[in-house]
């Protein structure tokens, strides 16, 4: 047997990715915040203070779209704009004392959430699925790197 080519991988498990999203969003609705909002304010939580432009292009979005979701944010009191104190002319977006611990009690219900998806596996399913956690962390910070990398050319 050959080795499987990314390809291969990728036409197995997107369709049970895609289910599992779908399903994995739909019981973890309780929160208002997209994924693109929650994103963005993981974001500013590990990096600080940031840009609109820095932020579209972590997120490897435009900035309109960016700027968008920031005033949403900035309407719930999650974020606020600051003065950069490097060039007064700029301006960062900056979590809130609020945004942050939204995002901690919207992150640890999905983590429960999640939790119960994986609890419906047997014992030798955990097990496995031990095992890809440290692969689909990897994929997604490599990912990551490239998105960034990419809009940034």
């Amino acid at each position: 047997m050959t080795n499987p080519t990314p390809e291969d991988i990728a036409a197995r498990i997107r369709p049970a990715l895609t289910k599992l999203y779908v399903m994995y969003f739909r019981i973890a609705e309780q929160s208002d915040l997209t994924g693109p909002q929650l994103s963005i304010l993981a974001r500013l939580k590990d990096n600080g203070p940031s840009r609109i432009s820095h932020i579209a292009k972590q997120e490897g979005i435009r900035m309109p779209t960016a700027s968008n979701a920031l005033h949403q944010l900035e309407q719930r009191e999650l974020v606020e704009r600051v003065r950069d104190e490097s060039d007064r002319r700029g301006v960062r977006v900056t979590l809130t004392d609020l945004g942050a611990s939204e995002l901690q009690r919207v992150g640890e219900e999905r983590t429960t959430y999640l939790a119960e998806m994986l609890g419906t596996l047997d014992e030798e399913g955990l097990k496995r699925a031990d095992e890809l956690a440290e692969v689909i962390n990897e994929l997604a910070d490599a990912y990551g790197a490239n998105l960034i990398d990419t809009t940034t050319e």
